[in-house]
């Protein structure tokens, strides 16, 4: 019987390795590539959200701030349309630099407030102010009766497009006011 043979084995050839193929690497790069664009569309998104919720918090806050100054107001004022006219500025606004010079804020830029005054419970006219996004002020109706009224309701409204989706949004307030001392 024969031994076996052995095979010569070339002393510079050594086995190779084993290593990825091409194929193999593109892939793998093709899956991390997807995965940190996944995460940084997510991190868009969340901020989407976030920017929706400060317009939401803002138009919330800017109603609040001036159904409290309209309802600070001496009644003889309240029912004054001129007065009120003028008060109808931004109600969330940037204080005024050294040259007194009051900038809207951003949201204030992109909303429109509706301020709508009229004697309560039966009304008999409505005066109505809108503030634009670009500041200026209209008077859209004014009541006549409104001196001689005891009690006002007052509501205040905000409408914008959101940022998230463009959908419209309002923010609203109704208080009444009457005609006495404030404590």
């Amino acid at each position: 019987m024969a031994l076996p043979t052995r095979k010569r084995v070339n002393p510079v050839y050594t086995k190779p390795e084993r290593a990825f193929t091409l194929v193999e690497v593109m892939v793998a790069t093709m899956l991390v590539a997807i995965f940190f664009a996944s995460i940084f569309e997510l991190n868009a998104m969340c901020l989407r959200y976030i920017d929706a919720s400060k317009e939401s918090l803002a138009a919330l806050q800017s109603v609040q701030d001036r159904n409290e100054a309209l309802r600070n107001l001496a009644f003889t004022d309240l029912t004054n349309t001129a007065f009120v006219r003028d008060t109808v500025m931004p109600a969330n606004y940037t204080p005024p630099d050294q040259y007194g010079v009051k900038p809207p804020t951003l949201f204030s830029k992109k909303a429109t407030e509706v301020v709508k005054i009229k004697q309560y419970p039966t009304a008999n006219g409505v005066t109505q102010f809108t503030r634009l996004p670009n500041g200026a002020v209209t008077t859209d109706s004014v009541a006549t009766n409104l001196a001689l009224a005891q009690l006002v309701e007052v509501d205040v409204s905000l409408s914008w497009n959101m940022t998230l989706g463009g959908r419209a949004r309002t923010e609203q307030t109704s208080s009444i006011v009457s005609n006495g001392t404030k404590k």
